[in-house]
């Protein structure tokens, strides 16, 4: 089923430079990391998904909804947008409060709203900070009261911008695991990001964007396995798998566990 409907999508914040430049994509279930050098425009292409800016030129449609006959506000129920910074999302004086404004503003009841803000900072991990200030939180922790704050409205469609920045180890497991839970839910987990381990590890669908249009558009493997076309965008791989290359392997890994796999021998047909 589609989620979200691109056509021809162009974008310029001064006439005559445009930042985007007639994007098609249809996007499905499958978790799916937009990745690309600062300027490449996937900043612009997820405000304008989330109705946060006007295309000079396109359609998009949201769950068969045109986003050009909506406000972002009317959007919020279907597709909810993390910030890379925590500090430009934030503005209640307590953790529960925060969480709970979303589901509040799309007309859930008070007793409700609360039910799903503490059920969100549960999968998080921050049920116990429910009560105190947000500012007084790590930007780690900051970030995952605004992935919450996000989850508890129970969009179709959840897009993360940098999740993993800032994040410490304990922190960047739990994204990961907050969005495994969501994949198994149904929802259409999208992010943007410039952790390439990550993206290996967690997503289904990689698109390059470059200079304002699609460069790539393939499964992780598939993408991390055109050196040419990665430099040509100005982007890395994998730490595992320019390991792998490394050390003479023709097969793109993706996760330490196929690495170790194959180095045990059960991977063998891999060399």
């Amino acid at each position: 089923m589609t989620r979200i409907s691109v056509k021809d999508l162009a974008f310029s914040y001064r006439p005559g430079e445009e930042v985007l430049k007639g994007i098609t994509l249809d996007f499905d279930g499958r978790s799916t990391a937009i990745i690309g050098q600062n300027g490449s425009g996937k900043t612009t292409f997820v405000k304008l998904l989330k109705g946060l800016l006007k295309p000079t030129r396109g359609e998009i449609h949201i769950l068969g909804r045109p986003v050009s006959e909506m406000t972002a506000a009317a959007l919020a129920p279907y597709i909810g947008l993390v910030f890379q910074n925590p500090n430009d999302q934030i503005f209640k004086s307590t953790v529960l409060d925060e969480v709970m404004f979303g589901p509040l503003n799309i007309g859930v009841d008070p007793k409700r709203a609360k039910e799903k803000a503490l059920h969100a900072l549960q999968m998080v991990g921050l049920a116990e900070r429910a009560a105190e200030n947000p500012q007084d939180l790590s930007l780690s922790e900051k970030k995952l009261v605004c992935i919450a704050s996000i989850v508890a409205m129970e969009p179709e469609i959840l897009i993360l911008d940098e999740p993993t920045i800032a994040q410490d180890h304990a922190g960047t497991a739990t994204v990961r695991r907050v969005i495994g839970r969501l994949k198994e839910q149904g929802k259409l987990v999208m992010t943007i990001i410039h952790d390439m381990d990550f993206v290996a590890e967690n997503f289904e669908r990689v698109i390059i964007l470059h200079r304002g249009t699609v460069l790539a558009d393939g499964d992780p493997r598939e993408i991390f396995s055109r050196r040419e076309l990665l430099e040509r965008a100005g982007l890395g791989v994998p730490h595992i798998t320019r390991l792998g290359w490394s050390l003479g392997r023709t097969k793109t890994y993706l996760t330490e566990a196929e690495f170790i796999r194959s180095m045990r021998g059960e991977g063998a047909a891999d060399r």
